[in-house]
């Protein structure tokens, strides 16, 4: 066999090794999205002010008005966005245009699963169990599977990202307890298993969560050490999902609240649903 003609032979073999990851990748993918969407109630209990009293008042005005009394408590989204997501630095953003769907079931889990638009297409998915993105669709630039650090970090993301689209999640009881940090902030600890994460919601006069804020454990940092710093979004245009009130617009970025906040994710939602069989009469 002439140098050329190996070559050619381990050239293929190489993207015939990328292209079975890239399968497996997305059979891991829908296996954990089936596994998330299935733990949704079938029979969900009903919201009632009886189920927020006692509450700090600004817990119970963001409670009031993101979900309707009488709506049922789905505690599983599903969720389409668009938007821009950096791929550089504070001082050199280079956003990409990009589009992402996810499956949020906190405190279990999720998956994001995105791909940008334009330049060297990035796509890939994210999870508390994996981070995996490539370059042209086969290409691994990123692949972090479990692990201590990343479990915990990706928990945070799945709690704050609960306060702003599935807040049936988070109604008070022994994994969600809720206090007062001022007039208008209220803080959510929740805990599952072995993690626990506490997560600031301030609200405005109607209860709207205007902007969500936490100590996550994250490694962005010019260190790349993992340790607590902190992490927030921005959240605007409230729209009626199913007796729910969420926001349809996000702004986050690490280190939020400081002079070196940088907001990397800027997503326009464009559908959220709630995955589920309502029971028929009778």
């Amino acid at each position: 066999m002439t140098f050329i003609g190996a070559f050619a032979v381990l050239f293929l073999c190489g993207i015939l090794i990328l292209v079975a990851l890239r399968l497996g990748d997305q059979r891991a993918d829908g296996a954990e999205w089936r596994r998330l969407a299935a733990l949704q109630p079938e029979t969900p209990q009903r919201h009632s002010d009886q189920l927020i009293v006692g509450l700090p008042e600004p817990a119970r005005r963001y409670f009031s008005f993101m979900i309707e009394p009488g709506t049922p408590l789905l505690r599983v989204a599903e969720i389409e966005m668009s938007g821009w997501f950096s791929l550089g630095t504070r001082d050199s953003p280079s956003y990409q245009l990009m589009v992402a769907r996810q499956i949020l079931a906190a405190p279990d889990g999720f998956v994001w699963a995105m791909r940008t638009r334009g330049g060297m297409a990035v796509s890939g998915s994210d999870s508390g169990m994996w981070t995996r993105f490539r370059i042209f669709g086969l290409i691994p630039v990123v692949r972090v599977g479990a692990a201590p650090d990343h479990t915990r970090s990706a928990f945070g993301r799945c709690v704050a990202e609960a306060v702003a689209w599935t807040p049936a999640a988070l109604l008070p009881g022994p994994l969600a307890i809720w206090e007062a940090v001022n007039d208008d902030t209220a803080r959510v600890t929740v805990r599952h298993g072995d993690l626990s994460q506490a997560v600031d919601v301030t609200v405005d006069r109607d209860g709207r969560p205007v902007a969500v804020s936490f100590q996550r454990w994250s490694n962005a940092n010019p260190d790349k050490v993992y340790r607590l710093q902190p992490f927030g979004a921005l959240l605007s245009d409230f729209r009626e999902v199913r007796g729910y009130r969420l926001p349809f617009r996000v702004e986050a970025g690490n280190l939020f609240g400081t002079d070196d906040y940088f907001p990397f994710f800027l997503a326009d939602v464009r559908t959220i649903r709630f995955p589920w069989a309502a029971p028929g009469p009778g």
